[in-house]
């Protein structure tokens, strides 16, 4: 916590201690005597919806300015997705045959995370859901060239615990997915999304209307795995319709491998 304060009044803190020493009566008893910014109960009420929502953007931010972290590359992906030494797990075959892109996302984080060392770790941390299947990945390979990378998780009524490999210190939990989101994009400079399920799709589509529309600047979008989103979508049957323009499927570009995203993301910032 930065204590550069220059106030001469008392401090939040100070008073939130004080207050826990104050005799026990009634009075003190009372939910109505609790300093309100120390009330849960208050804090979580209906009419303080709008003051949550601000906490929920500001925390993050606070703390990725803190660490001096600018930008980000964003991976989305299939919680479900095993590892290769796990795929006999996989619900499906086709589960158990994507898990190849388990070690493509934690490739591709290694070698991202590898740049941004050189940068101090300040630009292109690898940025995840925090969760397990490609989010896991994603953390681990930042683990594995011992750099950081950062986990948004959300509360979820099935959701475990973060993913063992997301630095401590960059794993923030999230009520609203709005906010959550916003996040994901906010430092976002690449945004790679493997294979995945109605969440991966989702973040998918946002980004890329984001893009699409200009509120947001364009960068390198890579959706690994061409079969698969082929599959999926029929892109060029949304073009036909006229839903979308035809300029708009170079938006995002297909890969394959680490080292082609890589590749592409080095070349598009060169040229910036």
């Amino acid at each position: 916590m930065n204590d550069d304060r220059h106030s001469q009044f008392r401090d939040a803190h100070s008073d939130r201690s004080s207050a826990e020493q104050v005799p026990d009566t009634p009075q003190t008893r009372a939910p109505a005597y609790r300093l309100a910014f120390n009330d849960t109960d208050f804090m979580c009420r209906e009419e303080l919806r709008p003051v949550r929502l601000q906490l929920e953007l500001l925390k993050p931010e606070m703390i990725l300015n803190e660490r001096g972290i600018k930008s980000t590359v964003v991976l989305f992906g299939g919680a479900r997705i095993p590892a290769p030494a796990e795929k006999d797990t996989a619900r499906t075959e086709t589960l158990a045959e994507l898990s190849k892109y388990y070690d493509e996302a934690r490739k591709f984080s290694r070698l991202m995370t590898e740049r941004s060392l050189a940068s101090y770790g300040r630009d292109f941390v690898v940025a995840t859901g925090g969760g397990p299947g490609v989010m896991e990945a994603g953390n681990r390979g930042a683990d594995d060239a011992g750099g950081s990378s950062i986990g948004l998780n959300i509360v979820l009524p099935h959701e475990q615990a973060p993913n063992e490999y997301v630095t401590p210190g960059l794993c923030f939990n999230f009520h609203y997915f709005a906010i959550r989101k916003m996040h994901f994009l906010m430092r976002a400079r690449a945004v790679c999304v493997f294979p995945g399920g109605f969440g991966t799709l989702d973040e998918t589509f946002e980004a890329l209307t984001l893009i699409q529309t200009d509120r947001m600047k364009r960068m390198p979008f890579l959706l690994f795995g061409e079969a698969f989103w082929r599959k999926i979508i029929n892109w060029e049957a949304l073009a036909d319709a006229g839903t979308i323009s035809p300029e708009d499927l170079e938006l995002f570009s297909f890969v394959e491998t680490a080292e082609e995203a890589v590749r592409i993301i080095d070349e598009w910032h060169e040229d910036v």
